[in-house]
């Protein structure tokens, strides 16, 4: 007969030694820990305190990561309910309890009343409105601080784990705990700095870190993984590219990147706690000198109001498209490359712009948007805002449609005023969007396609002036 030995054993994340997460940006995290085990012949169990609030019980992987030892989970529980004033109450509804309450002159005296209802939701950070039952009246609000009796020893303090594990043999283990939870998250963002005039700008970027877990982890080893993941398990790493982030002055990286599975990992060079319902923000990339080019654009169809609108209907309505939206977007296009002083794959963010004011130095803040998870050697471009000096206006200029209704021919004149005191060139944009196979038979201006049914005219408007762009297009759908 198999023999039998219950051995229980109390850890805490603190003394088991350094934690070590690996952070998403979709709201959940890998915990990984050294679980210390003193295994017997036969069945043990051991109880591990400081898992989070939120863990995922299925994703429990507790194993020896030398292979040395077979063992063996043959049960798994997973407790979250963490004594609280709420739990407490919840436990005693039906029952009397004594409130402690205290008078004007700051002396205390008891009230006993019954919890009609005590308000707990499981799961739940926010409790409903408590009644307890006062002298025969119902109170929608605790009469004052609660008194309990004693705990028991079923009561837990940190949300626990608890193994049933069978092993072959006695041993001493130094186990691998890893989990997946939700209730972590980071995020990045970038400040671009740039002076009054010119496109020259300084990029910081950093990295912001939120524990809304339920539990505190003490100088963990942290890396954040960048990219969308369907939560699967990683991959091999691929050491394709090493990418240091430095800040000014200082010798060391404070986060190093590489590429992942299909994925970048940003870690964290030296330990941090992450405290719950704590946001930490950590630098990790600094770069000056940066080159963001300031484009102006003016897409003058307002086509936004046609939505739901099939080929056949856009085709044979005269009217569609005709309608001008008279704002320039303002743009910012960054090449995110070496040569540009960056060159490193970068998370999805905010970006915020702030210009400094030459008159007395300070920052003003200019425009903000998000940009997408963005490799190196790719171009970002960034809307900022609507020009205040520079307008266009779009009008159309004709429209025949063959008498066998298979072709059509449109005119368009584009005007676009420049205020300013310094030229500027913008960026005309047309879409060709009556049919898939048009010419350009006339133009004012040359143009290049930046797609199949889109045309772009960058023309130079002086200071002050303003520039006319006309064109006709033939559209043949036989």
């Amino acid at each position: 007969m198999k023999s039998f030995l219950l051995f229980s054993l109390c850890l805490s994340a603190v003394a088991s030694g350094q934690t070590a997460l690996t952070i998403y940006n979709q709201d959940f995290a890998v915990v990984r820990d050294a679980v210390p085990l003193q295994l017997s012949a036969g069945e043990s169990t051991a109880t591990y305190s400081g898992v989070t609030t939120r863990l995922e019980p299925d994703s429990v992987v507790l194993r020896d990561p030398t292979g040395q030892v077979d063992l063996v989970v043959l049960e798994q529980n997973y407790r979250a309910d963490t004594i609280s004033q709420a739990l407490l109450l919840s436990l005693y509804e039906g029952q009397e309890l004594d409130f402690l309450v205290r008078d004007q002159d700051g002396r205390e005296f008891p009230v006993r009343g019954r919890v009609i209802r005590s308000g707990y939701v499981p799961g739940s950070p926010q409790a409903n409105q408590p009644i307890i039952e006062v002298d025969g009246r119902l109170r929608f609000s605790l009469p004052g601080q609660p008194v309990f009796p004693a705990l028991n020893d079923d009561a837990i303090l940190k949300p626990m784990l608890t193994w049933r594990l069978d092993s072959p043999a006695a041993a001493t283990v130094n186990a691998e705990l890893s989990y997946l939870t939700g209730g972590l998250s980071w995020q990045a963002a970038y400040n671009l700095v740039a002076p009054e005039t010119g496109d020259v700008i300084d990029l910081i970027g950093w990295v912001t870190m939120t524990n809304n877990s339920g539990t505190t982890f003490e100088n963990a080893a942290i890396k954040l993984m960048a990219g969308d993941v369907n939560r699967v398990e990683p991959s091999r790493a691929q050491d394709l590219m090493v990418f240091e982030a430095r800040s000014v002055g200082s010798s060391a990286p404070v986060v190093t990147e590489r590429t992942f599975d299909e994925f970048h990992l940003y870690t964290l060079a030296r330990p941090a706690t992450l405290r719950d319902r704590e946001t930490k923000q950590v630098e990790f990339v600094r770069a000056l000198g940066v080159t963001a080019r300031t484009l102006y654009i003016y897409d003058g169809a307002q086509i936004a109001q046609y939505r739901g609108w099939n080929q056949d209907m856009i085709r044979n309505n005269p009217d569609y498209g005709t309608q001008s939206n008279p704002k320039v977007w303002v743009m910012r296009e960054i090449e995110n490359t070496e040569a540009n002083g960056l060159g490193m794959p970068l998370p999805a963010g905010r970006t915020r712009f702030y210009r400094e004011d030459e008159v007395d130095g300070r920052l003003e803040f200019t425009g903000e948007n998000t940009i997408d998870h963005t490799p190196r050697n790719e171009t970002l471009r960034i809307y900022t805002g609507d020009a205040f000096d520079i307008v266009g206006e779009r009008r159309r200029a004709a429209y025949v449609l063959s008498n066998r209704n298979d072709s059509a021919e449109e005119a368009f004149e584009i005007r676009v005023r420049n205020r300013k005191t310094e030229p500027v060139e913008v960026r005309i944009v047309e879409h060709l969007y009556r049919w898939v196979n048009w010419d350009v038979v006339q133009r004012s201006h040359d143009f290049i396609e930046t797609d199949a049914q889109t045309v772009e005219f960058r023309v130079p408007v002086p200071a002050d002036g303003e520039t006319v762009v006309t064109y006709r297009v033939r559209y043949n759908w036989q």
